[in-house]
């Protein structure tokens, strides 16, 4: 619920202006939250300058107060250390602390979610990460032998289908030197969520928080994959309902350092 400090309150209206669900008013020359069509974004506690609003729902002590050092980005360093990021396929074998781990986490938590749903939770996992590498291996191997025998199956999916099976029997002779599904990282963060795009948008910053604690990941399309087509995936990591698996980040210590950016084709824009 927000409460408003009547006695801090001057009326400014700027919490009724920024309010896009209409749910505050002036009265008496105080604003009042009628908590009808409030849908909990925090702008009112946001842009209040005397600090007037609060809410009942969440920890207030995560408030912080704005100020330029601390919160503002040079645009430029920005755009450069995006394009810098590299998918990293080579790890350290060095295990990633727990406090980074819940930083990148942090920067999922706090992205933005349609109607402030805040729908996305995460799954760590490290310590059972061998025997849902294993599971997932089997599965690749039994999606590619159905992928082969599919006469209707395009080319594509055929040359992924025996790169499967291939991984999956490479894996099973030497678990250690043939992991090209982890590639023997130390941990993975799932996004889970009914809403890919709440979970996709999540994992976007999750990943620049990655790679600014120095360490490096990649999505991993192909652990995604398996766990929708093996229920038996999602089960063994509880997930239940509507809820899927969107993203799989597999992250660790990168082993590899790269020394420029890489190009790209030119951005297709239409102005209108």
């Amino acid at each position: 619920m927000i409460t408003i400090n009547t006695e801090k309150c001057t009326g400014c209206s700027l919490c009724i202006k920024d309010c896009f669900a209409r749910d505050i008013s002036l009265v008496d020359g105080k604003a009042v939250a009628s908590n009808k069509t409030c849908f909990k974004c925090g702008h009112c506690i946001a842009i209040c300058p005397q600090k007037a609003v609060s809410t009942t729902e969440y920890n207030m002590n995560e408030v912080k107060d704005y100020d330029a050092e601390s919160f503002n980005i040079n645009a430029d360093h920005l755009l450069n250390f995006i394009k810098f990021r590299r998918t990293i396929r080579q790890f350290k074998k060095q295990d990633v602390e727990a406090d980074k781990l819940l930083k990148i986490i942090e920067a999922g938590r706090f992205t933005q979610t349609g109607s402030n749903a805040q729908n996305v939770s995460y799954i760590v996992v490290k310590d059972n990460l061998d025997a849902l590498k294993a599971m997932t291996f089997d599965t690749l191997s039994a999606m590619g032998q159905y992928a082969l025998a599919d006469e209707s199956a395009s080319p594509l999916i055929k040359r992924y289908a025996q790169m499967w099976i291939n991984m999956s029997e490479s894996y099973k002779q030497d678990p250690k030197q043939n992991d090209s599904l982890f590639f023997n990282a130390p941990a993975i963060i799932l996004t889970v969520s009914s809403s890919p795009i709440n979970a996709s948008l999540a994992s976007s910053n999750m990943e620049l928080m990655t790679n600014a604690l120095g360490l490096g990941t990649f999505f991993s399309g192909f652990f995604t994959r398996a766990a929708e087509a093996n229920k038996a995936i999602p089960q063994f990591l509880g997930i239940t309902g509507t809820d899927q698996i969107v993203t799989c980040m597999v992250i660790g210590y990168p082993k590899v350092k790269y020394a420029r950016t890489v190009p790209r084709k030119p951005a297709t824009i239409t102005w209108k």
